[in-house]
């Protein structure tokens, strides 16, 4: 594919909303292109079959509508979560795993229909631009990026409801005034931002949440279940062996029931500036505790030290929008390297916005009862050993305060 300055072609991340069907239909009076669209079902919660009917009123021919959802949570979260990846400390990267995926199928269907041009809804003030474009370019580093944020003047929502009526664009009547916040959702998480939250000290009002009840209104009752592990993953839930999306799908039902899973976070965008999100990630936040208690007893020390110490970069690269990057690729094969062990059985209760784990089994576990116990004749351990280990490793704090004095 080679660059050019007037595309004939292209690839548009289609939603069906009111917003990328203006960008559509922008694409073709602007541009004068073709338009291929792509829409994927990754979790979100909607039927996206009616994609499909609104691209074709508005003289598409070339339409994709495909479910990923399996693709998504077994090629994309759960390698991410072999990591244990948080960003800042608390964000689990609900929307910054699924744009990966996005580029790769608007590439692939861009090779397969021979499209020069791609094209994405994000706009120039958040991450999500920079995270589309980064995949595009290192899957296709000729391919030609429309932005329309970015080039259009259409800065207002007036103006986008303008645009569209003039346009003969079906209007929903929610739209039509100014959206409360802004949404977006995945298999994995559903984020707010925006509007009635861009002030960090308003508390995000109930009608926010739709994933989770209050952790204060969840059941006085704790659920416990098991979450069976292979090499890293979650593959059973009490027992019973689902798919990666299926099982996503049910640990959000049981984290949504007992609320858990709610952040309000204010995060440092790539782009320059913090921003304030309200996010909800039910199945994940009960996948990491239950994946790092399965880890606590299979990894090595070293290894799980090491494995943790990665994690911040790690964490920061998928944020930034640099999955296809060589580093993370290489961070990748480590963290999977250390996780050929980390199969068994954890079981926890899930009890009002919290997640308690309360036993971890495992055929590989490293947990000697014998090494631990304070009862005589423990196998393999001379207490008196300690002494020269602590004498060795308080050698240079000894020689430092010895040569300096007081």
């Amino acid at each position: 594919m080679s660059m050019s300055s007037s595309p004939k072609k292209v690839v548009l991340a289609y939603s069906g909303g009111l917003d990328t069907s203006v960008i559509l239909r922008w694409l073709q009076d602007a541009h004068d292109a073709e338009v291929v669209t792509f829409t994927a079902d990754l979790g979100q919660g909607e039927d996206i079959e009616p994609a499909r009917a609104k691209a074709e009123s508005l003289g598409i021919k070339q339409i994709f509508i495909e479910d990923l959802r399996e693709e998504f949570t077994r090629d994309y979260v759960f390698p991410m979560f072999r990591a244990n990846a948080l960003y800042e400390g608390e964000y689990l990267l609900g929307t910054s795993i699924a744009r990966p995926l996005i580029a790769k199928r608007q590439i692939e269907i861009a090779r397969e229909v021979g499209a020069d041009a791609v094209s994405h809804g994000a706009t120039g003030k958040g991450n999500d631009q920079v995270r589309f474009e980064l995949g595009y370019y290192a899957l296709e580093p000729g391919i030609k990026v429309i932005a329309p944020w970015r080039e259009w003047d259409l800065t207002s929502r007036t103006k986008l409801i303008e645009y569209a009526e003039s346009r003969q664009i079906p209007i929903p009547l929610d739209k039509r005034g100014e959206a409360p916040f802004s949404v977006d959702a995945n298999l994995l998480h559903i984020s707010a931002e925006g509007k009635v939250l861009e002030d960090p000290w308003v508390e995000p009002g109930e009608y926010i949440f739709s994933r989770t009840v209050s952790p204060m209104d969840a059941p006085d009752t704790p659920t416990e279940i098991t979450m069976d592990f292979h090499h890293g993953d979650p593959v059973a839930i009490n027992g019973q062996a689902m798919s990666p999306a299926t099982l996503l799908t049910e640990l959000n039902r049981l984290g949504g029931d007992n609320g858990i899973g709610r952040a309000d976070l204010v995060e440092n965008r790539f782009v320059g500036m913090k921003s304030r999100g309200v996010y909800e990630t039910p199945g994940g936040t009960i996948l990491l505790k239950a994946r790092r208690a399965m880890e606590s007893i299979t990894l090595d020390r070293g290894a799980a030290h090491a494995k943790d110490s990665m994690m911040p970069r790690y964490a920061e690269l998928i944020y930034n929008g640099f999955w296809f990057d060589p580093e993370r690729e290489m961070m990748q094969k480590a963290i999977d390297a250390t996780q050929e062990n980390v199969t068994g059985t954890v079981r926890m209760k899930l009890y009002k916005g919290n997640v308690m784990i309360t036993g971890r089994q495992s055929p590989h576990s490293l947990y000697h009862p014998d090494l631990v116990t304070f009862e005589d004749g423990a196998a393999d351990y001379d207490q008196t050993d300690a002494h020269g280990f602590i004498r060795l490793n308080a050698l240079r704090l000894r020689v430092r305060r010895m040569l300096q004095g007081d």
